[in-house]
């Protein structure tokens, strides 16, 4: 016990110990993986940070970088290949992606990321965090290169079919990401810290985007005389920009794959104290047991029939219901305006009208502007603010303040656009802001830390699942309505709409927990804890 001791000693915590010695005959083998199990939880939730927190973030975070690239590319790609496969198209149809088609293929990863977050969701929790970290990444990596490779058949599928099927299963890899990238950071992470942890992984989302912008402008700028020349050049740009997205994840895969074990999965679901506190020990350095006394464990999955009775009790059932619904809500508005935020930038007249290389760039420079002013600095100011305030608090700001904005932007939209451009990009922005600065950020933490560690990973990819439902709805909903009484007329009733989720997302946030400056024991309300 001396190390254990020693350890608590530094940390200000008490260990958990006996009168009697470990040789006790009284001391039987349940209190001592009970004075073992607490031993390990103290170690991680009060560690200092340190080199592992910031690896474990790193290793999460290049995964959400490459998801964000990959989801947020197609919006340029898209954009790019309408001047490649309908260059010879008739009157405005000219050098545009048919709606449809834009439509499902930008909609393909959402498809496919609703299975992914629930299934790898469920599969954490049943096999183990370790067991599938890195199977989703290599998922991601082999579709972003199938896709940038997409071609016509010679019967049959056209380049958008191929596409589609390619980046819905890509869907599936991303889909895997969310869950498991936010449950292994918060198992990990320190009580005090764990909010900026989880954010700072979610936030890496903001670099990909913006990445993925930057990179169509320097591929544009590489290929401009071929494309002057021949505006056909631009099938080789979009391949290239999709296609870059395999990097981050091929520089993360190695570390993902060899990541241990979470010990609170360890202990609460393989039952394997002695492990637990191995992988304490290995990963933060500290001893807090004996780790040569060799155990026989008992793991004891999940099951569905547990979960049922876990979630037939309201005060449980009502904290998913809250985080379901509150990630639904704000994916509608979300995914609604960013997907299209091409489509956006047009109708308010930045892009405007040119060549296709000017086209094509000033909305890449539209996009990376919009995401520096407003995306960026939201993930951000989360981060450093979140273990403050907490995430119910940024959570009901985001909604509000978004609430506000959506209904001026959706009802004064023509009379600002009429007075000042700038006016509306800077209101635009801010709801940039306050969707990172708000429930973009808080709905993927929030499931990460208020369920039980049997259930975490399942309840984060339903709620993930959920939330990419409000993503498909908006894709279809904006694609459908956005050209009613005319091309791009129906986007400010398309505001509006987003504003009276934003409501709903606002009125659900009553029902989920404040976890800030709780340990996931606490907050799961002693679910695993012995009595």
């Amino acid at each position: 016990m001396a190390d254990v001791q020693d350890f608590t000693a530094l940390q200000g915590t008490e260990p958990v110990h006996h009168a009697v010695s470990s040789s006790d005959p009284l001391k039987n083998e349940a209190d001592r993986d009970y004075e073992m199990r607490h031993n390990a939880l103290a170690a991680i939730d009060n560690a200092k940070f340190g080199w592992f927190h910031v690896k474990a973030c790193m290793v999460a975070g290049v995964g959400f970088f490459t998801d964000s690239y990959d989801i947020f590319a197609i919006n340029l790609c898209s954009l790019i290949m309408g001047y490649v496969y309908y260059a010879d198209a008739a009157g405005d149809a000219a050098n545009t992606t048919p709606t449809k088609i834009d439509m499902w293929v930008k909609g393909a990863t959402q498809l496919g990321c609703i299975i992914g977050q629930f299934g790898f969701g469920y599969l954490a929790d049943r096999l183990g965090r370790k067991r599938i970290y890195g199977v989703e990444l290599i998922i991601i990596i082999v579709c972003t290169l199938g896709g940038s490779f997409a071609g016509m058949t010679a019967r049959g599928l056209s380049v958008y079919w191929v596409l589609f099927i390619w980046r819905f299963i890509l869907g599936i890899g991303i889909g895997g990401d969310y869950p498991v990238s936010a449950i292994i950071t918060s198992e990990f992470a320190t009580t005090k810290n764990r909010g900026a942890m989880i954010a700072a992984v979610f936030a890496m989302q903001g670099f990909g985007i913006v990445a993925a912008a930057i990179v169509a402008i320097v591929v544009l700028a590489c290929f401009k005389g071929a494309v002057d020349g021949d505006q056909l050049m631009l099938d080789y740009v979009w391949r290239i920009i999709m296609g870059l997205g395999v990097v981050p994840g091929l520089v993360a895969l190695y570390f993902r794959l060899t990541i241990p074990e979470t010990p609170r999965y360890t202990l609460d679901v393989e039952k394997n104290t002695q492990r637990a506190a191995a992988d304490v020990h290995k990963t933060l350095g500290h001893k807090v047991a004996d780790e040569s006394v060799e155990r026989v464990c008992v793991a004891d999955k999940p099951t569905w029939t547990e979960f049922y009775h876990h979630f037939k009790h309201w005060r449980n059932l009502r904290v998913l219901v809250g985080t379901t619904v509150t990630w639904f809500a704000l994916d509608v508005a979300f995914y609604g305006i960013n997907l299209n935020s091409s489509i956006i930038l047009q109708a308010i007249g930045f892009a405007g009208k040119g060549s296709p290389y000017k086209v094509l760039l000033k909305t890449a420079a539209g996009n990376i502007i919009l995401n520096l002013l407003g995306t960026m600095p939201g993930y951000w100011v989360t981060v450093f603010t979140i273990d403050k305030l907490g995430r119910r608090t940024i959570q009901f700001i985001g909604f509000t303040v978004l609430l506000i904005l959506f209904c001026i932007l959706g009802f004064g939209y023509h009379k600002i656009l009429d007075k000042s451009v700038a006016g509306f990009v800077v209101l635009f922005t801010l709801a940039q802001f306050f969707q990172n600065f708000g429930p973009n950020t808080t709905t993927f933490i929030i499931p990460a830390e208020a369920f039980p560690t049997r259930f975490r990973s399942t309840c984060h990819g339903i709620s993930a699942a959920c939330g990419k439902v409000g993503a498909v709805v908006a894709q279809l909903g904006v694609f459908q309505l956005k050209d009613r009484g005319g091309k791009n007329a129906f986007i400010p009733q398309l505001i509006q709409i987003f504003a009276l989720f934003m409501l709903v997302g606002l009125v659900f946030t009553w029902f989920v927990p404040e976890t800030k400056g709780k340990s996931l024991e606490e907050l799961s309300e002693g679910e695993n804890a012995r009595e």
